[in-house]
């Protein structure tokens, strides 16, 4: 089943989210249209490569056009055409952006179907789930409704009071402009006396009116101090979670809802207050309350609008390099990376255009970082309304580069004790506008940052920032690994499984986790609250190896997500599977049955080891040389465990897999995962490339490695070997027992 036909199957919550991610960028006409042929591309690796995005774009018109012409109904073949030329203008020139795109979609639909498929879920994503509950979300949309109509109520008593002095001003002068000789007559003093009534009654409103606004007042600083800002940094936390794999971010459109609601309630709020400020210029009285009581509430007013516009800045996209879109918050020198700030207030007009500059470590204390950097292109760029956000500023800094200071003595400053991939850093924005007559001065600030300056601290970075954003919400400790804190193995398994789930598309199941926290932890991996240092997650090797856990972990998903992803998808390795579990799992099964693993002594090798039983009833296992990416890239695995053949002193070449562990025929298992297929280029006789082991009998039980020549080789060569075995192949050996 394609990916494409399960996410349709899924619940319609879900099918919201899937929604979200296709615009007028990549139409879901398209992917409707063309899913299998999609899928089937290897966009992750067009990202990077300017010209096989150009052949995969060009190929992706061309079958558009194709199903252009089949289709029967007229107005579906109309908007083909009209998407056609759509993405033509778009991307002609710029292929690799297509590519980014479309890997963006793929990536988080597998996302959203393997949150689905897990059977438990974690605690964390339980708890992140939880918190934008529905509830939670009817109850601020209530309150803030209730605001806005309270809102409201105030403004028609206010047009009311000014009815009513209008009124009370028309009697006063029309009292005024009588003659002297008929003031003390009985009926000028009945009309006194009904414009004092008047004067009580504009006095009871403008008490009233002022309540009501001290109420209302109240109520927003309530909303903002209890609900808003809680709920803003729920958005910020889950932004952190997000970005290391965790469930999809969303949320940001309903907060920008609230915020704006609430600042065009404050905003109204002050326009009254200054309606007020002109209705005592024009009557007032001894012990008005508008004198007493407006200058407080005044004061409020704007101290809410202020903070609520400060805190309503934020970075909608936390700095990532378009090359690595799957790893934000790692930037490598040199190299261009966007981010994107938002002001989640709609406001009613500035003065003037709202620039926003950026700086890097601003601030910081002399000392506190090795290596300093500065930003070397444009910093500045002017906010501006984009048509999907309601009428709120945003701006998106597409083509930022770090370079690094030099320095004269040649040193690159004071060198700490913490590695390059260890040391934080941040991005600053800052602007300052004017707004009703109020000066707001904004300023945000990214996620810490790691710089780094090879791509082979790419690993490293990642490690450091999983592990900040993993264990902290703050959103500036920069001195957080001078003392890193530990992770409890329930919050860490958790987020390895989403490294999975991100860039493999398939998550980790149960028993997977289980041997994962057995090989970082030994038998305290049944404890689940058992702690996890940073140097050993990250910084110690392996006991009798030469990297650490996670560079050994990271090294298989690279494996994955370039060689292995078909059959990671479907389920066909078993993974993180120790040599003793190997064989108690093997030992009984029928002759030739084999399972796939990751080597534990090779970064990024992946094997096969099968099982057979001798005629006496001894049993043997037999294990091949770890293939890496070198090997992968000559021939697909699915075609390697179809071809893959043995000599065994001179014997006949055969091949020794036959069941998928436990017991699934092997060509019902790969089948549909076989690619390469024999030449048709004529003249030449076609030719397939043969995986080819060669191993000595021997009586032992115990495992024996296969070593693969490399490349495969060609039936031609294949039956020279065959022909000259005895004086051209010695018997090869290998120092892997896997």
């Amino acid at each position: 089943m394609t990916q494409w036909k399960q996410i349709q199957q899924l619940e319609m919550r879900l099918l919201e989210h899937v929604d979200y991610l296709y615009d007028d960028n990549f139409p879901m006409d398209i992917r409707q249209s063309l899913a299998g042929w999609i899928e089937s591309q290897d966009w992750d690796s067009a990202v990077n490569d300017e010209s096989m995005a150009s052949v995969l774009f060009t190929n992706l018109l061309s079958q558009l056009e194709n199903v252009r012409m089949q289709e029967q109904n007229f107005l579906q073949r109309h908007n083909m055409k009209i998407i056609h030329q759509q993405l033509q203008r778009k991307y002609t020139s710029n292929t690799t952006a297509m590519a980014r795109v479309i890997s963006t979609c793929l990536r988080e639909e597998r996302r959203i179907l393997s949150s689905v498929s897990t059977q438990e879920q974690g605690a964390l994503e339980q708890s992140l789930q939880n918190s934008v509950a529905f509830k939670r979300q009817k109850s601020m949309d209530n309150r803030v409704g209730i605001i806005r109509g309270s809102v409201q109520l105030v403004d028609q008593a206010v047009k009311y009071i000014e009815d009513m002095q209008d009124d009370f001003d028309f009697c006063y002068k029309t009292l005024q402009s009588r003659e002297a000789s008929d003031r003390s007559s009985e009926r000028m003093k009945q009309e006194v006396t009904r414009l004092q009534e008047m004067l009580n009654r504009l006095d009871f409103k403008r008490k009233e009116v002022l309540s009501k606004m001290d109420v209302v007042i109240k109520e927003v600083d309530d909303l903002v101090t209890s609900q808003l800002s809680p709920e803003l940094q729920d958005w910020k936390r889950r932004q952190q979670i997000a970005g290391i794999g965790g469930p999809m971010l969303t949320g940001l459109e309903q907060l920008q809802s609230w915020f704006t609601v609430t600042a065009q309630s404050l905003f109204q709020m002050k326009r009254q207050l200054d309606k007020l400020g002109e209705l005592v210029v024009k009557v007032t009285y001894e012990s008005d309350p508008i004198p007493l009581q407006k200058p407080h509430l005044e004061e409020r007013v704007k101290y809410l609008i202020y903070h609520l516009i400060k805190s309503s800045f934020v970075v909608e996209k936390q700095p990532c390099m378009p090359t690595h879109p799957q790893k934000p918050l790692i930037i490598k020198t040199g190299v261009q990376f966007t981010t994107k700030v938002r002001l989640l207030v709609k406001l009613p007009e500035v003065d003037y255009q709202l620039k926003v500059k950026t700086t890097f470590d601003k601030d910081l204390p002399p000392g506190r970082v090795s290596r300093q950097f500065f930003i070397l292109t444009n910093n500045t760029k002017v906010m501006d309304i984009e048509d999907y956000s309601n009428g709120c500023l945003s701006v998106e800094f597409r083509h930022l580069q770090l370079k690094e200071k030099k320095y004269i003595n040649g040193t690159k400053g004071n060198e700490g004790l913490l590695s390059v991939t260890e040391e934080l850093h941040s991005l600053s924005f800052e602007a300052c506008f004017t707004v009703q007559g109020l000066t707001v001065d904004l300023e945000t600030c990214s996620l810490p940052l790691v710089v780094i300056s090879n791509v082979s601290q790419l690993p490293g970075g990642w490690a450091s920032v999983m592990w900040y954003n993993l264990l902290t919400d703050e959103p500036r400790n920069l001195a957080f690994f001078g003392n890193p804190p530990r992770a409890s193995w329930t919050q860490l398994s958790e987020v390895l499984s989403w490294q999975f789930s991100t860039f493999a598309g398939q998550g980790l199941n149960k028993d997977q986790l289980s041997m994962l926290g057995e090989k970082l932890l030994g038998q305290l991996a049944s404890c689940s609250d058992c702690q996890v240092s940073w140097s050993k997650f990250a910084k110690e090797n392996i006991p009798g190896k030469p990297f650490s856990f996670w560079m050994w972990l990271d090294s298989i998903l690279e494996l994955i997500k370039k060689h292995l992803l078909p059959v990671w998808n479907e389920n066909y390795i078993m993974g993180f599977v120790s040599k003793e579990m190997e064989r108690v799992l093997l030992k009984d099964r029928e002759p030739g049955t084999f399972l796939l693993r990751f080597s534990e002594s090779h970064l990024g090798g992946i094997t096969f080891t099968w099982v057979e039983h001798s005629e006496n009833g001894e049993v043997k296992f037999n294990s091949v040389e770890p293939y890496t990416k070198n090997r992968l890239s000559a021939l697909p695995f699915a075609d390697i465990i179809r071809d893959y053949k043995v000599i065994s002193d001179g014997v006949v070449p055969e091949n020794p897999l036959k069941f998928l562990y436990p017991d699934i025929p092997k060509d019902e298992a790969f089948g549909r995962l076989y690619n390469s297929q024999p030449s048709k280029v004529h003249p030449y006789i076609p030719s397939t490339l043969i995986p080819i082991s060669e191993m000595r009998s021997n009586s032992s039980s115990t495992p024996r490695s296969c070593q693969s020549p490399e490349p495969p080789m060609t039936p031609g060569e294949f039956d020279m070997l065959s022909e000259h075995l005895c004086i051209d192949i010695d018997t090869m050996s290998s120092p892997y027992s896997e």
